[in-house]
C-alpha cells in the first residue's frame, strides 16, 4: 500500500507497534513516571506468595483474596467459618505468611480494604444501575487493578521477550478459554514464525506440547479461565515435564493451575452475568503480545511488512 507521492503507509497494527512500544514512556521522558499504588488484588498476591502453602491454606487466601473489604474485619472464628476451617488453621496461615498471629494478620488486611473502599464505586443496587450497567462497573474495576498492575511493566516485557525467543512458541486454551488462546496465537503469527496453538486436550495436547519441545521450543502461554478445567492442569504439568517453561493467565492467582506455572497473570473476569467476560484477561493478551513486538522491532516489521503484501495481493481485507 502506497499513498499519491509513493511513500508506504504503514498498517494499523505497524503504526501502532512504532509509536505504542511499552518501555517508551521510559525512553523518552526524563523522569520516572509516578509510582501507582498496586490493586488490592496484587497487593495480596505479593502478600500470601510463600513456598507452597497447603490447600486449606490456599483457601483461606483465596477467600480474603476474593472478599477483601468484608473479610478483613471478621473475627478468627467468623474467618474460621467463613472458609471452612478450623481456627487453629488461621493462626497457622498468618504465621506462614509472615505474622505473628492472626490480629496482626487482620491488621494489613484492613489498611488494604480501606484503601479500596476509599477509592472504590458505591455498589449498583444504590447507584441505581441495573444488571448490564453493573456488569460493566465490574469490568471497570477488573480494568482499573490491571492499569494498577501495569505501572510496574518489568514482567510483562520480560516474558514478552521470552516468548518471542522460543521457537516454536505454543499457546494453549481448552474448554472456554480456547477464544482467548486462539486470538493471542492469531495475532502471535503476524510477528513470530512458528506459533503453534493448542485447543483440544488429552493425548492431541500431550502430542503437541511433546512435539514442540523437541522442536526447540522453551515457552507455553496458557490461558485459563473459570470454570477451570482439569485437562489444563494435566496439560501444565505434561508441559513442565517435558521441559517447558508456562507463562499462565488466569482469574486465580493460587490455586493447582497457577501453583503449577511458572509466571502466572492474574487478572480478574467479569461474573456478573451468566457467562463470564474478560475484558481484563484481552488487555492482558494484548500487553504481552505489544512486548513479543518490543522484543524483536525488526523481525516484527519485516513480518508485518510481508503480511501486508501478500493481504494486499489477494485481498483479504475490505478498504475502509
Amino acid at each position: 500500500m502506497g499513498d499519491k507521492g509513493g511513500a508506504p503507509v504503514p498498517s494499523p497494527q505497524q503504526a501502532r507497534a512504532q509509536a505504542s512500544a511499552i518501555t517508551s514512556g521510559k525512553a523518552t521522558s526524563g523522569k520516572a513516571a509516578p509510582e501507582a499504588e498496586a490493586s488490592p488484588t496484587s497487593q495480596l498476591r505479593t502478600l500470601f506468595d510463600r513456598p507452597r502453602l497447603s490447600p486449606g491454606q490456599r483457601r483461606i487466601a483465596q477467600y480474603l483474596i476474593e472478599h477483601i473489604t468484608e473479610a478483613a474485619f471478621l473475627s478468627i472464628t467468623d474467618l474460621a467459618d467463613r472458609v471452612g476451617v478450623s481456627q487453629p488453621s488461621v493462626t497457622r496461615f498468618a504465621a506462614a505468611v509472615g505474622f505473628s498471629g492472626y490480629p496482626a494478620l487482620r491488621e494489613r488486611l484492613q489498611s488494604i480494604a480501606l484503601g479500596t473502599l476509599a477509592k472504590g464505586p458505591e455498589a449498583p443496587e444504590e447507584n441505581g444501575a441495573n444488571e448490564l450497567q453493573a456488569a460493566v462497573d465490574a469490568e471497570i474495576d477488573n480494568l482499573e487493578n490491571l492499569r494498577r498492575d501495569f505501572a510496574d511493566p518489568d514482567q510483562v516485557i520480560d516474558i514478552g521477550r521470552k516468548l518471542s525467543q522460543s521457537t516454536p512458541l505454543t499457546i494453549l486454551g481448552l474448554r472456554i478459554s480456547a477464544s482467548l488462546a486462539e486470538y493471542f496465537a492469531y495475532a502471535a503469527r503476524r510477528i513470530h514464525p512458528d506459533v503453534r496453538l493448542v485447543t483440544r486436550g488429552g493425548s492431541v495436547a500431550y502430542d503437541a506440547l511433546l512435539q514442540s519441545r523437541e522442536a526447540g521450543g522453551t515457552w507455553v502461554l496458557a490461558f485459563s479461565m473459570p470454570r477451570h478445567a482439569q485437562e489444563t492442569l494435566t496439560a501444565v504439568r505434561v508441559a513442565r515435564s517435558a521441559g517447558l517453561r508456562v507463562a499462565l493467565v488466569t482469574d486465580l492467582a493460587l490455586g493447582p493451575v497457577a501453583d503449577t506455572a511458572d509466571v502466572v497473570f492474574a487478572t480478574g473476569t467479569g461474573s456478573r452475568l451468566v457467562f463470564d467476560s474478560y475484558a481484563a484477561p484481552g488487555v492482558m493478551a494484548a500487553a504481552l503480545l505489544q512486548a513479543m513486538t518490543d522484543a524483536d522491532p525488526e523481525r516484527t516489521q519485516a513480518r508485518l511488512e510481508e503480511y501486508e503484501q501478500i493481504s494486499d495481493q489477494h485481498q483479504f481485507f475490505l478498504r475502509d
